[in-house]
C-alpha cells in the first residue's frame, strides 16, 4: 500500500516520517519529542493516518494499587480474620464479645467474623441460649490465600504509592477481592502506541525534509481558518488551505445525566405517588423488636442467626409502649386473644432489645402503622436493607427494597395483587403472575413474576396480607395489605445488566452510554 504526498497533509507528513524512521511503535508524547509538535496536534495528525489505514493503533491497559488507610493498618497489623482464627484455634469455642475484646474494636470483630464463616473457617451454635464461635478447621488453600493477601499488602506498604499489577505476585482475583474489601484502591493507565501499518511504505521524494520541522513551519505551507483580513485583501486566493474530510465523525460530548439506577427509583416514586401513596422514611438500625418480633417472627427463626443478619453487638431498651410489648409477648408465647397458638415457648425481651441493620424496609412501614391505626393508610418506602449474602452476580450484603402497605376498610387481596400489576405494568412489564408464597407475617402469601424475553418467569418479590397476630398487638383492626419487591434485580432486567455489582461500579463508559431517556421495557 502506498500514498500520494499530496494526499496528505503537512503534519500527517511529519508525523508519518517519524514512524518511517522508527523501528518500534510510539507513543504521542514521544512522536512531540522528535517532531517539536504540540501533543495534541501529533495526536490528531496520527489518527487521521490511521483512519486512513497508514498507521496501526495499539491501545494498553495498565493498572496500579495503593493502599488505602485500612489496608496499611492490615499490612502491619494482619487480616483481621488471621488474628480471629489464631484466638479460635487457641480456644476452640469463644463468644462474640471474647473476640471483640481481642480484637480491640467492635468493627474488626465483625469484620473477622464475616470472614471466619465466609471462609468457613468457623460455625456458630448455640450454649445456653446464646450464639458462640466454634473453630470448623483450615484448608492449606484458604490460609495459603490470606498469607498471599497479607504479603500483597507488605509489599503495597514497603512500595508506597502506586504499584503496577504486574509487578505483584499474586492473582487478578485476589486483587479484586482487596479491592472489594476497600483495602486497596485501583487505577487504569491506558496508553496508545502508533507504528507504520503492515505492508505500508511512504513514497515521498524527500522523507526526511519534513522531519523536525516545527508547528510554525507547518503553518508556513498550510493555513487551518480563513480570516477576515483574508476576505478582505484577496490573499485567500495564494494560500494553500488544510484539507478536511467531513464523513469522520466529530469528538463525542457526553453531557451530565442522572445515574440510570436512579433514574429507575425516581420511576418507582413516580409511580406509587401517582396511584395515591405517601412515601416515608425510617432508620436503618433498628431494634430486632421492630425487625422481627412484632412481624411475628419466631425467636429461634434461622433468618435472627449471626450468620443471616448484621447485629451490631449492643442491646438499648424498647422504644415502644409498654403494653404493645406485652401484647407481642403474648403473641409469641400463647397467641394471646386471638385464636392463635403462637409459636410456644418463653418469649425473651432481652433479644428484642439487640440492635441490628434491619434485613427489610418492613420495620419502618411497621413503626408508621403503630402510631396510624385509623384508615385510610398509603404508603411506601425505598431504602438500604442489610443481609450476611455472599457476593455474587445476583447477591450483595447491602441492596435497596421497596415496601408498601395499605390499610383502609373493605381491602381484599385483589386489591393486592391490582396494586402490583398496576406497577410492574408501569414499569414496562404487561405480564404479572403470582405464586403462593410463604411468610411468617402474612397469610395469605404471593410471589410476585414478571415474563421477560430473555429469561422467561422471573420472580421479583413477595406480598401478603398481614396476620392478625402483627396487626392486633398494634391495637389494628382492618386488613393491612403489604408487599416487598427487591429493586437490584428489576433494575439488571431493565437495564439488560447480567451482575448487580455492576450497579455501583464506577465504569465511566457504561455510565456514558447509558440512555438518558426514561427506561421502560426489558
Amino acid at each position: 500500500m502506498s500514498v500520494r504526498e499530496s494526499e496528505l497533509s503537512a503534519r500527517e507528513r511529519i508525523v508519518l516520517n517519524v514512524f518511517a524512521a522508527a523501528d518500534e511503535a510510539l507513543t504521542t508524547d514521544e512522536i512531540a519529542r522528535r517532531t517539536g509538535l504540540k501533543e495534541d496536534a501529533v495526536s490528531q495528525a496520527a489518527f487521521m493516518l490511521a483512519e486512513k489505514g497508514i498507521v496501526a493503533v495499539k491501545e494498553r491497559e495498565s493498572r496500579f494499587y495503593r493502599l488505602t488507610e485500612e489496608g496499611r493498618e492490615y499490612a502491619e497489623r494482619g487480616l483481621p480474620e488471621r488474628r480471629a482464627i489464631e484466638v479460635l484455634m487457641r480456644e476452640g469455642t469463644c463468644s462474640f464479645e471474647h473476640l471483640r475484646d481481642h480484637m480491640g474494636s467492635e468493627r474488626e470483630a465483625l469484620i473477622a467474623v464475616n470472614w471466619l464463616l465466609k471462609r468457613g473457617w468457623a460455625r456458630t451454635k448455640k450454649e445456653c441460649g446464646k450464639s458462640v464461635f466454634v473453630f470448623a478447621g483450615v484448608s492449606e488453600d484458604s490460609m495459603s490465600e490470606v498469607e498471599t493477601e497479607e504479603r500483597i499488602l507488605r509489599l503495597l506498604l514497603e512500595r508506597g504509592g502506586f504499584v503496577e499489577e504486574e509487578a505483584l505476585p499474586c492473582r487478578k482475583e485476589l486483587l479484586k477481592t482487596l479491592k472489594a474489601r476497600k483495602l486497596v484502591e485501583e487505577k487504569v493507565r491506558k496508553e496508545r502506541f502508533f507504528s507504520l501499518a503492515p505492508g505500508f511504505k511512504p513514497e515521498f521524494k524527500d522523507e526526511k525534509a519534513a522531519i523536525g520541522f516545527g508547528l510554525d513551519v507547518v503553518m508556513e505551507h498550510e493555513v487551518a481558518q480563513m480570516t477576515p483580513e483574508m476576505i478582505r485583501t484577496g490573499s485567500w486566493k495564494e494560500v494553500k488551505f488544510k484539507e478536511y474530510d467531513v464523513s469522520i465523525p466529530s469528538e463525542k460530548i457526553y453531557p451530565a445525566k442522572i445515574h440510570p439506577y436512579q433514574r429507575l427509583v425516581d420511576e418507582m416514586r413516580r409511580i406509587f405517588a401517582e396511584m395515591g401513596f405517601k412515601e416515608i422514611k425510617g432508620a436503618i438500625i433498628q431494634h430486632s423488636f421492630w425487625n422481627f418480633d412484632a412481624l411475628f417472627v419466631p425467636q429461634d427463626h434461622p433468618a435472627r442467626e449471626m450468620q443471616d443478619t448484621f447485629y451490631l453487638g449492643v442491646r438499648k431498651p424498647l422504644d415502644a409502649p409498654a403494653e404493645l410489648v406485652r401484647r407481642v409477648k403474648e403473641v409469641h408465647e400463647h397467641g394471646g386473644s386471638l385464636r392463635s397458638s403462637g409459636w410456644g415457648g418463653r418469649w425473651r425481651e432481652e433479644i428484642a432489645e439487640e440492635l441490628l441493620l434491619r434485613t427489610h424496609t418492613t420495620a419502618v412501614t411497621l413503626r408508621y402503622l403503630a402510631s396510624h391505626k385509623e384508615p385510610p393508610v398509603r404508603v411506601f418506602c425505598i431504602g438500604r436493607v442489610y443481609r450476611r449474602e455472599t457476593v455474587d452476580p445476583t447477591h450483595l450484603p447491602e441492596f435497596d427494597q421497596l415496601e408498601g402497605i395499605v390499610m383502609d376498610e373493605n381491602v381484599s387481596f385483589r386489591h393486592l395483587l391490582g396494586i402490583l400489576q398496576t406497577f410492574y405494568r408501569k414499569m414496562g412489564f404487561p405480564q404479572v403472575r403470582f405464586r403462593p408464597g410463604y411468610f411468617p407475617y402474612t397469610e395469605p402469601s404471593v410471589e410476585v413474576e414478571v415474563m421477560t424475553e430473555k429469561h422467561g418467569w422471573i420472580e421479583l418479590g413477595g406480598a401478603g396480607i398481614f396476620r392478625e397476630e402483627v396487626t392486633h398487638p398494634l391495637g389494628i383492626s382492618h386488613r393491612v395489605l403489604a408487599w416487598g419487591l427487591g429493586i437490584g434485580r428489576l433494575a439488571m432486567l431493565k437495564l439488560k445488566l447480567h451482575d448487580i455489582r455492576q450497579l455501583y461500579q464506577p465504569d465511566i463508559d457504561w455510565l456514558r452510554h447509558a440512555p438518558s431517556s426514561p427506561i421502560t421495557g426489558d
